[in-house]
């Protein structure tokens, strides 16, 4: 029996509404001059990324206090929901393309990304399925292929738009759930085999993406170029140095580093406000992992342990790729860093989440 809930863990929520406070700040002084310059208003980015945190916290309270076993119940629903989506923004006339990807739903600049929604409905139907009391993931083919089929059905839908990034980090956090969940580490490492010659397949049938690898590898052999992202982006984190710039004081926002207020606002970040700043965020994201990883060990049952799982997962994938773009360290995949970049069904999505983490908090031992 699951005992009464406590209060929400305050590391975690005070993790989160810390991200959130400098992403807004941030949001406001890395977009700005874009905002000026493509819609006459410099508060264009930050007014809109206030409003989709306004709905993002109260998705949040919802999620953190409606019981979430509950969420059981609608885990099959919601996953088809949110394939029904992934099928519908392929249709032309309907997809809105947005930076050469059919990903968006939507009218004019208001939109949602669906591949969003399944990197929760994922973690929800993942965690539903492989917590039944019956279920035997130990078993190859009944126990694992089936889920990661689901998973691998998705991974397809995701990829057709294309968008490597968010196919990514719902891949990354599927398969933690899916080792959480006891799968054999022998199986997992044979199809870890067969999966990296498909990424490598992947790789190679878009020659965009071959160049982003050759551009990672090399920057500065294509300069403007492939190469032009990443080399701006280091060109803003080197001035940065300790204490950095100064905020709203930046030099690459004024057209150098591409979207500096959504997959780039790190370097933003780390040229206005230093090494200090940087190591600040970061600072914050491990004590969300670290709060969210303890809730995962301790709550006391396997549907909520492998739900806090999945949601610490989704965080940490994606915050590991974001910075390792900005800073050189992997190819440009185009995702954004949790609760910090610009964006509404992003920001929206990981607050809903993130309430389900809390929510899973006031059950931990």
């Amino acid at each position: 029996m699951v005992k009464s809930r406590s209060a929400p863990d305050f590391w975690l929520m005070a993790s989160i509404f810390g991200l959130l406070a400098i992403g807004i700040v941030m949001v406001y002084s890395a977009g700005s001059v874009l905002a000026f310059h493509d819609y006459g208003d410099s508060f264009y980015f930050v007014k809109r990324q206030i409003l989709f945190a306004v709905l993002g916290l109260v998705a949040m309270f919802f999620t953190m206090n409606v019981d979430y076993r509950i969420l059981k119940k609608y885990a099959k629903v919601l996953l088809l929901i949110c394939f029904g989506l992934l099928v519908i923004v392929l249709i032309p006339g309907i997809g809105v393309v947005r930076g050469g990807a059919r990903s968006w739903l939507g009218i004019s600049s208001f939109g949602i990304q669906p591949s969003e929604f399944m990197k929760l409905g994922m973690i929800l139907f993942l965690s539903y399925w492989l917590s039944k009391e019956d279920y035997r993931i130990t078993h190859f083919t009944r126990g694992l292929l089936p889920p990661l089929g689901v998973i691998g059905a998705a991974f397809g839908f995701i990829m057709l738009q294309p968008d490597l990034g968010t196919g990514t980090v719902m891949l990354g956090a599927a398969l933690l759930i899916v080792f959480t969940a006891g799968a054999k580490i022998k199986h997992l490492a044979g199809l870890a085999a067969v999966g990296a010659l498909g990424f490598v397949g992947l790789i190679l049938a878009a020659p965009y993406r071959l160049q982003r690898i050759t551009a990672f590898l090399d920057p500065w052999s294509d300069p403007l170029g492939a190469g032009y992202q990443i080399i701006q982006s280091l060109y803003a984190i080197g001035p940065g140095g300790l204490a950095g710039l100064g905020l709203g004081m930046s030099r690459q926002k004024y057209s150098y580093v591409p979207e500096p207020q959504t997959d780039f606002i790190f370097s933003i970040l780390a040229e206005e406000l230093g090494f200090i700043g940087g190591l600040l965020v970061l600072m914050l994201f491990l004590i969300l992992v670290w709060r969210g990883m303890r809730v995962a060990m301790t709550v006391d049952d396997m549907f909520g342990s492998l739900l806090a799982v999945g949601i610490v997962g989704m965080v940490g994938v994606q915050v590991v790729i974001n910075i390792g773009v900005v800073i050189g360290l992997m190819p440009v995949t185009g995702i954004t860093l949790p609760l910090i970049s610009y964006g509404g069904s992003s920001l929206t999505l990981m607050l809903t989440a993130l309430g389900i983490l809390l929510n899973l908090s006031r059950y931990a031992r």
